[in-house]
């Protein structure tokens, strides 16, 4: 690093600018929900399977097994809670998850699910060239509509991940929102340069997220280090501060991750809780972005 690339010797101009590419903008906190509901829930799943290993290059057999888990076992499991409670849930499907899976994908559809974007192969944003992003983000949109038959209205980046040219690839397709950011706990508009583009945002945190608890590789520091009911305590308290402030309560899981014998009954006791407290609306991410836009 030269002297000239040290954040501390950059301009103004040079921080600011990077400050205010991607900014949050008015909130957008409806007074009310539909029905006279205090509470939103959003339960959302990424749908990653195999594409974990796969957008690394990866070639463990391993490491795809786990991938296929989430489909054998992860996915029966939580749509069988998901049916005998009766709620919505939205599902970010990388276009290649769903080409190996195509009836999965046409079965969250089919059964009054969201099917959103979540990358072409789980790729990372921030390192590919801005065409690249844009081809595979539209591709991704493409195969999503083709298999599920469904136009996916919303988009989670793969892990989160933001580059500089994510939010203006999608304004210009015209999605109504994204669920990748973490500047609030509720509903906001999301401006570029300044300026409104038109998508909201249904922001996500790792607070709020399985992955950040329970996942595992064993060929780096990462292992699972929280056992499932303080998990589970977490997600309560999140739970009933969105409760009382009025507000949404947004949960993301993954199949392969949340969708284990010891751990899948986090969910389920979250919705008995969410149920017993009342006054809550399961709904999918696209639907809460809509009733907000028109409470806005």
């Amino acid at each position: 690093m030269t002297h000239s690339e040290n954040p501390w010797d950059w301009p103004e101009d040079i921080w600011r600018g990077k400050v205010d590419r991607v900014r949050a903008g008015d909130r957008l906190k409806p007074a009310h929900w539909p029905g006279g509901a205090t509470c939103a829930v959003a339960m959302s799943f990424d749908v990653d399977h195999e594409t974990n290993d796969l957008r690394d290059g990866g070639t463990s057999i391993s490491a795809m097994s786990r991938g296929q888990y989430g489909n054998r076992q992860g996915i029966p499991r939580i749509m069988d809670i998901i049916r005998r409670h009766d709620i919505k849930a939205s599902f970010y499907v990388p276009a290649v998850v769903a080409q190996l899976y195509p009836d999965e994908t046409r079965m969250f559809v089919a059964e009054g699910h969201e099917v959103a974007i979540h990358g072409w192969i789980h790729e990372r944003n921030s390192v590919l060239p801005p065409e690249v992003e844009r081809d595979l983000q539209l591709r991704s949109a493409d195969m999503l509509e083709k298999i599920s038959g469904a136009r996916p209205v919303g988009i989670r980046t793969p892990s989160w991940d933001f580059s500089q040219a994510t939010l203006e690839i999608t304004r210009d397709m015209g999605l109504a929102y994204d669920s990748s950011l973490m500047a609030d706990v509720d509903c906001y508009r999301l401006l570029l340069d300044g300026e409104d583009t038109g998508v909201v945002e249904l922001p996500v945190e790792w607070i709020r997220d399985d992955a950040v608890y329970f996942n595992m590789n064993r060929f780096s520091a990462l292992r699972p280090y929280t056992p499932p009911e303080a998990v589970f305590d977490i997600f309560c308290r999140e739970f009933e501060a969105a409760h009382a402030e009025g507000g949404i309560f947004q949960l993301t899981m993954h199949p392969h991750i949340t969708g284990y014998r010891s751990r899948v009954w986090i969910f389920e006791e979250l919705i008995k809780l969410a149920k017993a407290k009342g006054g809550v609306w399961f709904a999918t991410h696209a639907e809460i972005v809509d009733w907000v836009k028109t409470q806005g």
